[in-house]
């Protein structure tokens, strides 16, 4: 978080000023005291708090965590292999030799800290702004909704986190100690009350990136069924698909179409919003999903080989699923011939591509596909969780999985299933939806499976994989405890 630094830059700064002898009226600089004065300064911090998810999302937040799942895994170069054999330290020290850490939690604890604080800025001070009352009012809720937001993926990675609902205007602000999970999500659902009243209900006039009152709902849900409150996970869930605003689309491969992005968001709720063209921001992903040596046309104009589907979750969907067409074992390289799945990379053979990613027309490295962040079908599943652990596998839990199996073209499940195998039939549909998508790790650590499960997803790449009990959560980056006074590790890290 660094705030303490930030804070005392900022001190030393205006003592500068202060000693000198301009009287200039210093027009070219933002100070606090002289933004957050019209519509357009309010409209402004708001995207400003909006800016860190492109960091989060150009790789960390979908990466840091599958690497360690038993999905998909990274080709073992410039570090990313630590995050896989969980040999990663506090220092993140082989992220940082590689200049990677991008694509490690401390991204992911930095970005979030850095949305929180501009967010903090925006309900601090645009109340008092200038400006239409209804658009100003919408503005302050979407910062409460970010600031829920950020602090959920910090919770759900590191545990026991800092809550920060005041922006840094002194070091007694900057330099917070942390909070028990419980107070995380407390503060979360408090955010989260505040947003979901203001907030529009889903249509297409919504900017895209921006969250409607039931992309809101949905993070209430899926923070609530983490912090293991069943009915208010259902609640909100249900207050979702009641307000019959989002669909599911008719062929889940549409989900993943840059053609047909516009009418996918009737599904894909929030997500990272990516654009090949500057001054658009894009992702990391697209480049390293696909062949090597960017021999995958369909896939992207450059691709690297980097990220690949283990054989095991492959072989473990059912051979009509239709979402396992979102993977494949072989590929038409440029001069239109099929590559078949053993030349698919040297490093093993038995690649499987992911094909959530693929961007045929990108420029360079930068692709045009969305990051899904919240998809219709997580509500369908949370509610179905939610329900049976509320109320047992009833007739509505298996009506809630029914709507996603049906649309993946699967029979319904097993009747008269108990609550826990209704359970792990829904965790293991997670795992089949959501795959490569930033969502398993995160099943597997708050059911606290992760220890039984990831030691069985191994391959010729990674034939041993042997987490620890302190692998639940990341530790927290040591820079960030040196920063900070108030701040302590992990307990298990320490």
């Amino acid at each position: 978080m660094q705030l303490q630094k930030i804070y005392l830059a900022s001190v030393m700064t205006v003592s500068f000023l202060a000693c000198s002898k301009l009287k200039e009226q210093p027009y070219s600089s933002i100070f606090t005291s002289n933004f957050y004065k019209t519509a357009s300064d309010a409209e402004a911090a708001l995207t400003a708090a909006y800016s860190p998810v492109a960091d989060l999302f150009n790789t960390a937040a979908p990466s840091a965590s599958d690497w360690s799942a038993d999905q998909t895994y990274p080709r073992p170069v410039v570090g990313r292999n630590t995050l896989t054999l969980f040999n990663y330290d506090p220092n993140y020290t082989t992220q940082k030799s590689f200049s990677r850490l991008f694509e490690s939690p401390q991204q992911i604890w930095t970005s979030c800290y850095a949305g929180i604080e501009k967010a903090n800025w925006v309900i601090e001070k645009v109340p008092s702004t200038s400006m239409d009352t209804a658009r100003r009012a919408v503005i302050i809720a979407e910062a409460y909704y970010l600031r829920a937001f950020y602090h959920f993926m910090l919770t759900k990675n590191f545990g026991d986190v800092v809550v920060k609902t005041s922006a840094s205007s002194s070091q007694a602000k900057a330099v917070v100690g942390k909070s028990p999970k419980a107070d995380v999500y407390k503060q979360i659902f408090a955010d989260l009350d505040l947003a979901v009243p203001v907030l529009p209900s889903y249509s297409t006039a919504i900017q895209k990136g921006r969250p409607s009152k039931e992309v809101a709902l949905t993070l209430y849900a899926k923070a609530a069924l983490y912090a293991e409150n069943w009915t208010l996970a259902l609640e909100k869930a249900k207050q979702v698909l009641t307000n019959n605003k989002y669909f599911l689309m008719t062929d889940v491969r549409d989900v993943y179409s840059v053609p047909k992005e516009d009418v996918a968001r009737q599904e894909n709720m929030w997500a990272y919003e990516c654009e090949s063209a500057t001054p658009g921001q894009s992702s990391q992903l697209m480049s390293l999903f696909g062949p090597r040596n960017s021999d995958g046309p369909a896939y992207a104009n450059t691709s690297f080989g980097s990220i690949f589907a283990y054989q095991a979750f492959f072989d473990s969907f059912n051979p009509i699923d239709k979402r396992r067409q979102l993977l494949d074992t072989n590929y038409i390289n440029k001069s239109g011939q099929t590559v078949a799945q053993k030349d698919i990379t040297p490093i093993t053979t038995k690649g499987v591509l992911v094909k959530k990613y693929m961007d045929p027309n990108s420029i360079g490295g930068s692709g045009a596909i969305n990051i899904p962040i919240f998809r219709l079908p997580d509500v369908y599943l949370i509610a179905a969780e939610a329900e049976a652990r509320a109320n047992g596998a009833t007739t509505d839990a298996y009506g809630y999985i029914k709507v996603v199996r049906d649309r993946a073209g699967l029979p319904d499940l097993t009747a008269g299933l108990s609550q826990g195998a209704f359970v792990d039939s829904v965790i293991r549909e997670r795992s089949w939806e959501f795959f490569a998508e930033g969502d398993r790790w995160y099943d597997l650590t708050r059911t606290n499976t992760f220890l039984t499960v990831i030691p069985a997803a191994v391959n010729d790449v990674y034939p041993t994989r042997t987490p620890m009990a302190k692998h639940r959560y990341f530790p927290i980056p040591l820079d960030e405890i040196n920063a900070n006074t108030a701040l302590e590790q992990n307990p298990d890290w320490k």
